[in-house]
């Protein structure tokens, strides 16, 4: 009995061998400490936009989670002016696996995700921070080799795409 012809393919594809390639890379973000009375841990989202227009995707969100009440800590979401417009007041928070609490100064990586495909990006980095300022980070981004370096000025210090 001979094999149906579409058997090799559906095998291929159940065991992966027709799957887009994945990418393996890291943001590294700092959040520089602020000579500042009153310190207040800023808002900060992570998101990916293709040059050529299309939708936006969050990689990460860290905010008030821990508030409670009607609005608990989104009410400021909105302080983040280039992600809530780019697609973050549409999105349902919390969201698994990105949103997260705010952030102390410090060093973070999160991991890209595997599955974006091959081409050109820009990686935004928007902070905003309640009696402070606010700081958007652009980096560009070529999927499969995500490898750049930028640094913000005030709010945002060294951030890094790096291929693991």
């Amino acid at each position: 009995m001979r094999p149906s012809p579409f058997a090799l393919p559906l095998f291929a594809l159940l065991a992966g061998g027709v799957a887009a390639p994945a990418i393996a890379g890291t943001v590294t973000v700092t959040i520089p400490r602020q000579p500042v009375a009153e310190y207040h841990k800023p808002y900060v989202a992570i998101w990916l936009e293709p040059v050529g227009g299309g939708p936006a995707r969050t990689i990460a969100l860290w905010y008030e989670t821990k508030k409670v009440g009607k609005e608990a800590g989104t009410k400021y979401l909105a302080d983040l002016r280039a992600w809530w417009r780019k697609g973050g007041r549409a999105m349902t928070v919390p969201a698994d696996g990105i949103s997260g609490a705010t952030r102390a100064p410090g060093q973070y990586t999160i991991a890209l995700p595997a599955n974006i495909k091959p081409g050109q990006y820009v990686l935004n980095v928007e902070a905003a921070r309640e009696t402070g300022g606010r700081e958007l980070v652009t980096l560009p981004l070529s999927v499969p080799n995500p490898n750049a370096r930028g640094s913000g000025k005030s709010e945002l210090g060294a951030i890094t795409l790096s291929a693991r």
